[in-house]
């Protein structure tokens, strides 16, 4: 897995005519996992949409000593994997089917076109999803939470050194909660750079090395989780107070009053 090191310097995002992004600048190394937080609104989908190379930006985005920009779609395609937070299908394709879109990338034109090695990816994708007996089934036929880890599975399958998670553990029960976030804590312990956007600062001060609070388009805070999760910055920005301590040696945030 080649590095996946991003450099982000003054960048801007403007859509419809409104700044939506301003003078966002940040590090990030391959072998962590970032979460995104911050209010509704903030601009998290939009920073993850940017740094992933789906909508216009200015400023600099730097990928592993290459500029993101240069890169073609194809080769942005293997390197980036991206799960949208919206990520409907509409068709009652089989589960392996929708998964092994992630090999499209890599030169898998078709289901029934798959070489060994796309196959293997394909199953090794399902089973960190424990979807592995349903990859029969119709896509159409599964939950709203079993729909996202199909999509969790499909960005897997691409094997990029770069992952982008908007929401993955939304509309999924606490199980597959806690399943998701160790599984990304593990890609990225395995050399990936993971980015998660997340409401749930809980799990953000469990599972992530950095943390980026954003607040009206821009960079609030960025470090690690006890210093951005701290209760100035909560109080600050969502207006909340929280219970914290600690349990197994890992940090508990619980969002508990509206100031």
């Amino acid at each position: 897995m080649t590095s996946g090191n991003f450099e982000v310097c003054n960048l801007h995002v403007r859509l419809g005519g409104r700044n939506v992004l301003r003078e966002i600048s940040f590090s990030a190394q391959a072998g962590a996992l970032i979460a995104l937080v911050g209010p509704s609104g903030a601009g998290k989908t939009t920073l993850l949409r940017a740094l992933a190379g789906l909508i216009p930006s200015e400023g600099g985005i730097v990928m592993a000593g290459e500029n993101l920009r240069a890169l073609s779609v194809a080769q942005r395609a293997q390197k980036l994997a991206y799960v949208p937070q919206d990520d409907a299908v509409h068709w009652p394709l089989p589960v392996r089917d929708v998964v092994a879109l992630g090999r499209y990338p890599h030169g898998a034109t078709r289901p029934g076109r798959l070489r060994p090695r796309d196959v293997e990816a394909i199953a090794r994708a399902l089973d960190a999803v424990d979807l592995g007996d349903m990859a029969e089934r119709a896509v159409t036929q599964l939950s709203g939470g079993e729909r996202r880890r199909v999509a969790v599975a499909r960005a897997l399958a691409t094997e990029a050194p770069v992952l982008f998670a908007d929401e993955p553990t939304a509309s999924v029960d606490p199980h597959y909660q806690l399943s998701i976030m160790t599984l990304l804590r593990r890609q990225a312990r395995q050399g990936a750079l993971v980015f998660v956007v997340t409401h749930d600062l809980g799990a953000a001060a469990r599972f992530a090395d950095r943390v980026l609070m954003l607040r009206a388009g821009r960079l609030e805070e960025a470090g690690a989780p006890r210093d951005v999760l701290a209760p100035a910055q909560l109080a600050e920005v969502f207006a909340i107070d929280a219970f914290r301590c600690d349990h197994a040696s890992e940090p508990v945030i619980v969002p508990w009053a509206a100031r």
